[in-house]
This record gives structure tokens, C-alpha cells and sequence, in this order.
């Protein structure tokens, strides 16, 4: 059966460098923060074009260190789109912030600027909390319209965050994902574009204060040493093995995210007639974390590519304002009405570096 992501073959592929790095850690024995780590962040850096990378044990962690960074807390508003996966929701609420939820464009799927400018006047009207932050998120790949979320951050005086978990590897004008706004996160759970065999994440940012405390707090708020805590903070680092596996898969990722493209335009030429494909925004350029589909005969659909062994998922099915953690918010009184079609309808297909064309 046809693989939705098919990381054996990725392993296939890279199998020799992969060993050899790994093998290179089982000797020098540094299994956390070692040399590895170092150079990734330094080659992720150059990659993205940010001045600081500081890699953490996972992409929720990532924001969760970002949130800390940022001081965000109880009595704080962080906007946030509804259609993402519950990690870019749960770090604002774990802080004791509140997490206003902002509709889709009806295009891209990506938090839609017009709808957010609309809530923080909404927020900034009612005066019960505090606006602070803009998550934006690059979903399935696509970076989000963050000329347009830059020009609304710095209106009301708001940080703006990258949750580019799904769009590293993604470019708008040839600045790439990880470098838009005051500071980005990624993740390397093994499914992303960029994913390792493991847990893994990484924070981006061109500021020195911001990137002085992610050491800090990574690191259970550490000052001159791990026995020396200046401040609280947590265990979150990246382990060295899962640093060695990315290096190399670094390496490839630009020939990756070649296929992933063409396999992209392939999907786009072939069922452009049956359903809404996705919309890649001229200056764009996706790393198609999945390749999305809208359907309103989502079911059947689904069923007749599980009928030729073509696996199919959905992402996602329930939004955020209707998960029942957040149902103390009381969102069923808003209106999200793309985010809902979308949950409705769409579902992805197949897509990574390794398809057969």
C-alpha cells in the first residue's frame, strides 16, 4: 500500500550518511547538547536567514519557550487562527493567557488578517484582557500573509509569532519560513517537511535579548551553569542523536522540497476539475507539509482513494473554539464560518520528497 509519508524511503535514501552520523554520536558519547547541536543551529540559521536558532526537545515546546520569552500571562489576549492543530492553542492557555480565535481566509486556509484586525478591535472594546500576541501559523506548508499581519502587529503594538512547524522550507518573496515576525518556532516531529526520528524543535529569532533567555529557559532558567538558576524555566534541549539525523537531512532537503513541488503541480493538473485545490499566493512558495483538498463529498471521496489503497487523512476536523477544552471560552456565541466549512470538507493526499511521478 502507498505510503502517506514515506519515511522508509527517505531512511533508503540517506541510509549511509544517517549511519555514520549516528554512529559518529555512539562514539563521542555526548548524547545531549553535543557538538551536533551546535552545528545545526548554526546551519539552520544560515538556511533561514535569522541571526539566532535555539533548538528545543519539540515544536509545543518551542512556543511554550516563546510564550515565556514573550511574558505572556493571566489577563494577556493572544490571537491564534481556529483551523490549527491544538499545540499552537494549548501554549497560550498553559500560560494562564487567553487564546482569541481568529476565522481562515477563504483561500489560502491561513489566519485571514481582515477577521483578526476585527477581533482585537473586539478585544481592545470589551477591556477585559490585555492583547499581546499574534500566533500565525503556516499551514500545510504555505507561510501566512505576514505582510499584511506585520502591518496589524505593529498597529496595535502586538508581537507577532511564526509557528512555522508545517511551513519551513516555505518562502514569501525568497525570505524564508522561520524568519517572519519577532520570532518563529519550528518542529521536527518525523512528519514535517523537515522532521527527524523523534521528538524535535527549534526556535528563530534576529533578536540577541530574546535568544539569551531561550538558552536560559531551555535549560531549567539557567545562568552561568545548570546549577546556577536565575530564573525558572524548563528541560527542554534537543538530543544529539536527533541533531546528527538532521544535519543530513538538511543537506537533501532543498532536492525534497523540489519533488514535493512537482508532485504538487501534478495533483493540481489532475484534479483541478474535481475538487478546490490548493492556492499557492504569487511571491509564495509552499513546502506542502500536505497537499490539501476541499471536498463537499468528503466521505465518499475519501472512500474511493481507500478503495485503490491511496491512504487519506484529515486535517482538521475540529476547530479550535469547538474542542471541549476550550468550551469554558463560551466561543459558540462567535462566528467562524471558513474554519468550520473547512473542517467540513477538506482532507489531504499523499505528499513527501519520494513519490513515484
Amino acid at each position: 500500500m502507498m505510503q502517506f509519508i514515506d519515511l522508509a524511503a527517505q531512511y533508503k535514501h540517506l541510509k549511509n550518511k544517517i549511519d555514520k552520523r549516528i554512529q559518529a554520536v555512539l562514539e563521542h558519547g555526548h548524547y545531549v547538547m553535543g557538538p551536533e547541536v551546535q552545528e545545526l543551529e548554526e546551519k539552520l540559521a544560515e538556511y533561514v536567514g535569522v541571526k539566532h536558532v535555539i533548538t528545543c526537545a519539540n515544536g509545543t515546546d518551542a512556543l511554550t519557550l516563546t510564550m515565556m520569552v514573550l511574558d505572556i500571562k493571566p489577563g494577556d489576549a493572544v490571537f491564534c487562527p481556529t483551523f490549527t492543530f491544538f499545540a499552537t492553542a494549548e501554549v497560550i492557555a498553559y500560560e494562564g493567557a487567553t487564546p482569541i480565535f481568529v476565522d481562515s481566509d477563504e483561500a489560502t486556509f491561513n489566519i485571514c488578517p481582515a477577521d483578526l484586525e476585527k477581533r482585537i478591535q473586539a478585544t481592545i472594546v470589551e477591556g477585559k484582557l490585555t492583547p499581546k500576541a499574534i500566533i500565525a501559523v503556516d499551514l500545510f506548508g504555505l507561510p501566512a500573509n505576514y505582510p499584511e499581519l506585520q502591518k496589524i502587529a505593529d498597529k496595535y503594538n502586538l508581537k507577532l509569532v511564526e509557528d512555522a512547524a508545517q511551513g519551513f522550507g516555505g518562502s514569501i518573496n525568497g525570505k524564508r519560513a522561520g524568519s517572519f515576525g519577532d520570532i518563529a518556532t519550528t518542529s521536527f516531529f518525523p512528519a514535517k517537511p523537515l522532521g527527524c526520528y523523534g521528538d524535535g524543535g527549534a526556535i528563530f529569532t534576529n533578536n540577541d535579548e530574546y535568544a539569551e533567555l531561550l538558552k536560559s529557559y531551555r535549560v531549567h532558567g539557567k545562568g552561568k551553569d545548570k546549577y546556577d538558576n536565575v530564573r525558572i524555566g524548563i528541560n527542554s534541549r534537543l538530543d544529539t542523536i536527533q541533531a546528527a539525523i538532521l544535519l543530513e537531512k538538511l543537506v537533501e532537503f532543498p532536492a525534497e522540497l523540489i519533488k514535493r513541488n512537482k508532485v504538487a503541480e501534478n495533483y493540481n493538473k489532475t484534479l483541478a476539475k474535481k475538487y478546490k485545490t490548493p492556492s499557492v499566493p504569487s511571491g509564495y512558495v509552499s513546502s506542502w507539509a500536505q497537499y490539501t483538498v476541499l471536498s463537499d463529498n468528503r466521505d465518499a471521496e475519501m472512500m474511493k482513494y481507500k478503495e485503490q489503497g491511496v491512504p487519506t487523512m484529515i486535517y482538521y476536523g475540529t476547530c479550535m473554539h469547538q474542542q471541549t477544552a476550550f468550551r469554558y471560552l463560551a466561543c459558540q456565541r462567535l462566528t467562524f464560518p471558513i474554519a468550520e466549512m473547512l473542517a467540513s470538507n477538506v482532507f489531504s493526499l499523499p505528499i513527501h520528497g519520494y513519490i513515484e511521478l
